[in-house]
């Protein structure tokens, strides 16, 4: 008998996050293990059948467990560089995509050097670009969500059984009516992005962080459940060429299972001109020279969920917490204004709940984790 929880999130996923209509192609992809996410996918397409709409489960051997490692080890350098078709395809007939994080083991791809994994995503640069356009003219509507597995609560030093308690109460999916819980968040949300509307500059002062950057015709989205789940955030795209200063991570930075620990960036008229790895320098050098725009800002964002209290090694949690801001290095969302451009995509985690301010023109907005309107 499955999970209650599992059922209700998969109602929270096709009615709220995508809301599927009658006759939408819904893609269901798992992003880890095949096996660890069926019970998940089935609860889905169950409810993607209810709601009218078509479900079409698809896997990607560069995005799975069991298939990635094998992938990108064996993979001629001529394999590496060539668009993947079934992304194109999926990319522009979907009206719907739901991607489930599930993996069995996060630090499968340790040993595969970082340029196989970079040159794999150039090749898929063009998919990627047309998929955030066609989400941002609001033809395709995506998810990232995440099952609970003995690895992820491994990462997060915690019992399966707490780790799943975790997971659903982050996505208050615990409680009688998550779908109204999350309209209110959205709500309450709504007036922060609101009041941002028409400002220009953001200073960020912190233990941690000295940034300025401008804003100025570009809009802060609410994350209130329709691109993640959990979700718990507020976000922009900074001016390209206007960010100055510097940012120390304050959690570990982790991508394709290569962690590199704390990292200090510097920035200078929008390019990162340093940047500093407590371990693993050249993963993060590699990465951070994946494309042309992987060495600038494409997001700022300040976390606001307020049931993720603790750090799991996984940004689509990590992100969310409250008291924290991040900023990703590479691709901008062009639903917030954001023109930056990369294959790249990489969270940068900042404590800011002791002392942490942000300004916006001028304006106190932010103290220590609490907004201030």
């Amino acid at each position: 008998m499955s999970d209650p929880r599992l059922c209700k999130l998969a109602q929270v996923i096709v009615r709220y996050c995508v809301k599927v209509r009658p006759g939408d192609r819904v893609g269901i992809m798992p992003v880890g293990s095949i096996a660890s996410s069926l019970p998940l996918q089935a609860e889905v397409i169950r409810e993607v059948l209810r709601s009218g709409g078509q479900p079409h489960p698809y896997v990607l051997p560069a995005r799975t467990d069991e298939f990635d490692y094998v992938f990108f080890s064996t993979a001629a350098e001529a394999q590496l560089q060539r668009p993947d078709r079934v992304i194109e395809f999926f990319t522009k007939e979907l009206d719907c995509d739901i991607n489930i994080l599930c993996e069995t083991n996060t630090r499968r791809l340790s040993h595969i050097d970082s340029e196989r994994q970079a040159m794999w995503g150039r090749a898929q640069s063009d998919s990627v670009h047309l998929y955030y356009e066609r989400a941002a003219k609001g033809e395709l509507r995506w998810v990232y969500t995440a099952c609970p597995t003995p690895a992820y609560a491994q990462d997060a030093e915690m019992s399966l059984e707490e780790y799943e308690d975790f997971v659903y109460s982050s996505m208050l999916v615990d409680g009688e009516d998550p779908i109204s819980l999350w309209e209110d968040i959205g709500r309450k949300q709504k007036v922060l992005v609101d009041w941002l509307g028409a400002k220009k500059t953001v200073q960020v002062k912190g233990k941690h962080v000295d940034l300025s950057f401008s804003i100025a015709g570009r809009t802060f989205i609410s994350c209130d459940g329709h691109l993640n789940m959990p979700d718990g955030e507020i976000f922009t795209g900074p001016v390209e060429d206007s960010v100055n200063g510097w940012l120390e991570s304050t959690y570990p930075a982790i991508k394709f299972g290569i962690d590199v620990g704390k990292v200090t960036f510097r920035f200078e008229n929008g390019t990162i001109v340093r940047a500093d790895a407590e371990k693993n320098q050249a993963h993060l050098d590699k990465l951070l020279a994946t494309d042309e725009g992987s060495h600038r800002l494409g997001e700022f964002g300040i976390g606001t969920n307020s049931a993720i209290k603790v750090f799991t090694k996984n940004m689509l949690f990590d992100e969310k917490i409250g008291g924290t801001i991040h900023v990703a290095a590479g691709l901008g969302f062009p639903e917030s204004g954001a023109r930056n451009e990369s294959a790249l995509h990489w969270d940068f985690l900042c404590d800011m709940s002791e002392g942490g301010k942000i300004t916006v023109d001028g304006q106190p907005f932010y103290d220590s984790g609490r907004f201030l309107l």
